[in-house]
């Protein structure tokens, strides 16, 4: 493992209370993540330095890019269609779980247009979370028995998924069927082991083009690279100390944008980190991937 010199850049300083979810939009050249707790879309156009923010009616916890021009989002409530401005346009499926205690959290298409999303049990004791597939087939349960489904990610070769339980420090895989959107069994992919001085644990997620999965880890204050093969080779220190997801960007896919929280962190935490919820950039030698729309045709 090398722990790589990384000189992030903070591209947008205004904190979020729980940035999340950055998407690129390899066509209108935009970053696009989410304020869970401030529920908005958020947008910014690196070479223009354009920022725009639309609010959003409800918690959003991740969301796809639309090929209809709009938005698919996981909410509190359940899975919406947006418009291009954040209005909610139509509920796809409902959060099937009690939504006093349970929202969507992390999610993603795959190569054929499905959207992921995980949920969050918010009182993380009865591991009433599951990871959930929508397609024209509706909603349908893909992994249960979680805490916090995160660090939802498909391997470029298409036969793995991968997905995070933030609080038991535990990263998943199962075999991937893309055609059909079945998987396999649940299996431990990477375990972290936490420490009094060290609790950094798997959050958001992206998948570069070599394959390696690249996880934020909460509380840990680094990004680190895992290789197909689980070994950590490269981690990635970041200026704040709760950093909550990366994607990849720019017109080569070679700048990693990472989201990172503030509320709820202790006060000597943010005299420390000043800069935490905001949005860092940081240039790396491998692409990632463009990131799959969302597939309207038939839902």
């Amino acid at each position: 493992m090398s722990n790589a010199i990384s000189n992030f850049t903070c591209v947008i300083s205004t904190p979020a209370k729980l940035g999340e979810c950055p998407r690129w939009d390899e066509i209108g050249k935009r970053l696009y993540w989410v304020d869970i707790l401030a529920p908005a879309i958020h947008s910014f156009h690196p070479a223009s330095g354009d920022y725009q923010t639309l609010p959003v009616a409800e918690h959003i916890g991740c969301f796809s890019l639309a090929d209809d021009g709009g938005f698919v989002a996981g909410m509190r409530s359940g899975v919406w269609l947006l418009s291009a401005t954040g209005e909610q346009v139509r509920k796809l499926a409902d959060n099937p779980e009690d939504q006093a205690h349970s929202r969507f959290n992390d999610g993603r298409c795959d190569s054929e247009g499905r959207f992921w999303a995980g949920t969050l049990d918010e009182p993380k004791a009865g591991n009433n979370a599951h990871l959930y597939r929508f397609d024209q087939r509706g909603l349908t349960a893909m992994d249960d028995g979680l805490l916090t489904s995160n660090g939802l990610a498909f391997s470029p070769d298409q036969r793995w998924i991968y997905h995070s339980d933030t609080p038991k420090f535990v990263i998943y895989r199962h075999a991937y069927d893309a055609d059909t959107g079945a998987v396999g069994d649940k299996e431990v992919w990477v375990r972290f082991t936490p420490s009094a001085e060290d609790r950094g644990r798997p959050d958001g997620a992206a998948i570069d083009s070599q394959g390696h999965y690249w996880s934020t880890l909460y509380e840990g204050g680094r990004v680190v690279r895992i290789s197909p093969a689980g070994e950590i080779v490269e981690t990635y220190p970041l200026p704040v100390l709760c950093p909550t997801m990366c994607a990849f960007g720019g017109e080569d896919l070679k700048t990693l944008y990472v989201t990172s929280a503030s509320q709820g962190r202790p006060e000597d935490e943010l005299k420390k980190y000043p800069q935490s919820g905001a949005v860092f950039a940081l240039r790396v030698d491998v692409a990632g991937l463009v990131e799959p729309r969302f597939r309207t045709a038939g839902i």
